[in-house]
């Protein structure tokens, strides 16, 4: 990522790093730019330091070392409410003594903004959410989703170019959650606004943004697309962190031509894609996703890779199965095939032949 301030950047960290107590760092030479529009995720482990670096963004927390740029000006002495930015945080955060209306005005008194200006803007962020009608109720009376949509217009009422948001799906059941996804995707997208999300929730990453930050201790792991973290991790850390991931431990034997022979710790030779082991006799951990693995001998592709397995467990889940399978002395490895007419059901006990490209397998990091 360019350090130095580019034309098209919006956000920037440049070599932010964060301590709490001069030592240990939270945050560690962060470098990062966002364009205007984007919807960029901060997706970790909790303690990762994607928290922390929305906290300071927002302005609620102090760089230690740094700068953090808005449109290219340093925002580092800016204090919070000068900043400009939208925030919806988990818990609502809405005042329980204000009616909705108020709530959303609220910011726009801040603002200093006439009443009939003030009016007109609640009543276009509430129908904006669908929440029209309940101007006049308070928090307490509506549910954790209509709190949410609120929540979320009072972060528009004032037109920001950035909102900040910070799990605010946590509270939200599965279905919701789903809904409201979508719902938040459509209405960045639609106004143009550039959006910063936190959540830990790998699923809610990959279907709302697009890009996501993968922090894991205080480090961006990997900044790319959600399709390219899922196909393409760059480390053992991010292919275990996204989706389901099938694990096997071995040595590199040799690499050439751009793939890279490794011996499985049982001793079985595999081909795979090189991607952070550089020389023979590493130690690796060779990574292949479950849909990328077939075990129906007229489905394996030329030059498929097979091994032998056995089949542990055999879960029927509507519109897949997925099955896990003895391989190579790793019990928990799975393989997901689509619930479709010829597919086979495998039982426990059988032993099968798995198969998969080489370029389906990426030799990772130990």
């Amino acid at each position: 990522m360019a350090a130095s301030t580019s034309d098209d950047a919006f956000v920037e960290f440049e070599r932010v790093q964060k301590s709490y107590d001069g030592e240990m760092l939270v945050v560690k030479d962060l470098n990062l730019t966002m364009p205007k529009g984007e919807f960029l995720t901060m997706l970790g482990p909790s303690g990762s330091g994607k928290t922390t670096c929305l906290m300071m963004l927002a302005g609620f927390e102090t760089a230690t070392h740094g700068d953090i740029r808005l449109g290219g000006i340093s925002i580092n002495n800016i204090p919070p409410h000068k900043r400009g930015i939208g925030m919806v945080f988990q818990n609502y955060a809405l005042f329980p003594h204000m009616t909705i209306a108020e709530n959303l005005s609220f910011p726009l008194e801040v603002r200093k903004l006439g009443k009939s200006e003030r009016e007109e803007k609640v009543k276009r962020a509430l129908d904006m959410v669908e929440m029209g009608a309940f101007g006049g109720r308070r928090p307490a009376q509506l549910s954790g989703g209509q709190q949410q949509r609120v929540a979320l217009a009072r972060a528009l009422v004032f037109e920001p170019e950035l909102v900040l948001m910070d799990e605010p799906l946590g509270a939200l059941d599965k279905q919701l959650r789903e809904k409201m996804q979508f719902e938040i995707t459509h209405l960045a997208h639609n106004l143009g606004i550039t959006v910063v999300y936190v959540t830990h929730d790998q699923t809610e990453a990959l279907t709302m943004s697009d890009r996501v930050a993968v922090f894991n201790d205080g480090v961006i792991q990997q900044l790319a697309p959600p399709d390219q973290l899922y196909e393409s991790p760059e480390n053992s850390f991010v292919a275990q962190f996204i989706g389901e991931n099938n694990t096997l431990e071995g040595q590199v034997k040799e690499i050439t031509n751009g793939i890279a022979v490794v011996q499985l710790d049982d001793g079985e030779l595999i081909d795979c894609k090189p991607v952070n082991v550089d020389k023979p006799g590493e130690r690796t951990r060779v990574s292949i996703r479950p849909e990328r693995v077939e075990y129906n001998k007229d489905r394996l592709s030329e030059g498929a890779h097979t091994l032998k397995a056995e089949v542990l467990e055999f879960i029927y889940m509507g519109d897949i199965f997925r099955t896990r399978l003895r391989v190579a002395g790793n019990d928990e490895f799975i393989i997901k095939t689509r619930n479709a007419p010829d597919q086979v059901r495998l039982q426990p006990g059988q032993q099968i032949e798995i198969g998969w490209l080489p370029e389906d397998c990426r030799a990772l990091d130990a």
